[in-house]
């Protein structure tokens, strides 16, 4: 992933861009709170960040003791690949896909599908594509991106409601001191 000078990665290199609430890049989700807007492990988080899976985009580990902040987009992504692994898919063909959908510069996030056959995944972005995997056989069951993007938002509502430290405080003590 590449990264500008303050350590943040570029826009071209989020995963998804479009259809989703703008984030300022100093506020972030914690670890656990990521990992329980996701619906898995703190340990499944850990492992997929050290084998860059998915990272986080607002602030990564930095030796012992630093936190990773995870933001709306690498919550949304953690979500789908929870889905993926609980339909049966492979990790190691979620990290095939990952990277595809990163390399497709997706549209219309609420339109995306991505469609499986338990085997691979593929990305469709119409519902003729849908309908055309499925009449071959290759579509045995299907994701509707949308969706999930509207539950982790919903879940990341009710988390700052819940706890009002789910924004980092550490970015905004020094936001504090600078002001």
């Amino acid at each position: 992933m590449t990264a500008h000078a303050e350590g943040q990665p570029f826009a071209d290199d989020l995963l998804f861009t479009d259809g989703l609430p703008q984030m300022d890049d100093e506020v972030g989700y914690r670890g656990a709170q990521a990992a329980r807007a996701a619906g898995i492990t703190y340990r499944q988080l850990d492992y997929w960040a050290r084998t860059e899976l998915v990272e986080p985009t607002v602030r990564s580990a930095n030796g012992s003791g630093s936190q990773r902040l995870y933001g709306f987009r690498d919550i949304l992504v953690l979500k789908l690949v929870k889905r993926l692994l609980d339909t049966g898919i492979s990790l190691q063909q979620i990290r095939i896909a990952v990277e595809q959908l990163r390399a497709s510069g997706i549209r219309d996030l609420a339109g995306t599908t991505l469609m499986s056959d338990g085997a691979s995944v593929y990305l469709c972005t119409s519902n003729d594509e849908v309908i055309d995997l499925v009449s071959r056989g290759q579509g045995v069951f299907g994701i509707a991106v949308g969706k999930v993007l509207h539950e982790v938002e919903s879940t990341l509502v009710e988390f700052d409601a819940l706890t009002p430290d789910a924004v980092d405080e550490l970015a905004a003590r020094r936001a504090r001191r600078t002001a």
